[in-house]
């Protein structure tokens, strides 16, 4: 199991305590990971892949609990945007099970997803423009003007940052005008809602049509932006608009495509995804 929080920073941990309300065995490999924030989900994931992919018939239960209470304080002295952003924060969890290779016996599984690939790569020069630290307070954002300054710094990148993570892997999204460009709404998308201007960026950098984000930003607007556990929401809502159909209609289509986030660094976590089985089934 891969457990990721930001509610605590004790050994043994929340993982260790999860493990026990579950009843799991007590040879359950476990990895707690702390202050990954944003990107946290993403980076659960990833780290779940590799373990799946190196142990035949494993599967590895991921689990992101946020609390976000250590993000909040005192208005006085705080700057004005860092008040703005706490509003944004909401508590959440969600967990998924991630494997590599089909049970040879037991109950029939059925994948949602296909984790195609994982990729991280960190903007230069950005090392010290999101910065998160512990101090006896909380968990601190040591930087000001995220509101202005995430924005800029995804609009400038994003592309070049998500063209490079799916290259290798020679996927049907060329633009129509033969120009060698790529053409982003042939693929769905699992974006990490940091907030509205994060989504509006990444529509304005990629030429998305609109709808390509609404399961993002449904979560958003019904839970807030809940760290690590948010791009399970994300995904879970995806999911359901998919089995339903009542997604935008061009989603039905995309088999592919890219679930994404941010986290200090300015890091962009990046995970190619495809859909899997017959939606009416799930």
């Amino acid at each position: 199991m891969v457990v990721c929080t930001n509610s605590s920073g004790n050994e043994p941990g929340a993982d260790l305590r999860l493990a026990g309300l579950l009843g799991l065995r007590p040879g359950v490999r476990r990895t707690l990971l702390c202050l990954h924030v944003c990107s946290a989900g993403l980076v659960t994931l990833r780290v779940a892949k590799d373990i799946a992919e190196n142990n035949r018939g494993a599967r590895v239960l991921v689990a992101c609990a946020q609390a976000m209470a250590m993000l909040f304080g005192a208005p006085d002295g705080v700057p004005l945007d860092l008040v703005v952003a706490m509003s944004l924060f909401g508590d959440g969890s969600g967990a998924a099970v991630v494997g590599a290779d089909p049970a040879d016996d037991g109950p029939a599984e059925r994948p949602i997803f296909h984790v195609v690939s994982a990729a991280q790569a960190t903007v230069p020069g950005t090392d010290r423009a999101v910065v998160m630290s512990l101090s006896e307070t909380g968990i601190v954002n040591s930087q000001s003007r995220l509101s202005v300054e995430v924005p800029r710094l995804v609009r400038g990148a994003i592309e070049q940052c998500l063209a490079d993570a799916l290259e290798p892997l020679g996927l049907p999204v060329a633009g129509s005008d033969g120009g060698g460009g790529v053409n982003w709404n042939r693929l769905f998308w699992a974006v990490h809602p940091g907030g509205r201007a994060i989504l509006d960026t990444y529509e304005a950098a990629l030429g998305l049509e609109p709808g390509k984000l609404a399961a993002s930003r449904h979560v958003l607007s019904e839970y807030g932006n809940m760290m690590g556990a948010t791009v399970i929401f994300v995904l879970d809502e995806i999911r359901r608009r998919r089995r339903n159909r009542d997604g935008a209609e061009h989603e039905e289509d995309c088999e592919w495509g890219v679930m994404t986030g941010l986290g200090p660094g300015l890091t962009v976590e990046t995970i190619v995804l495809h859909a899997a089985g017959c939606w009416d089934e799930i």
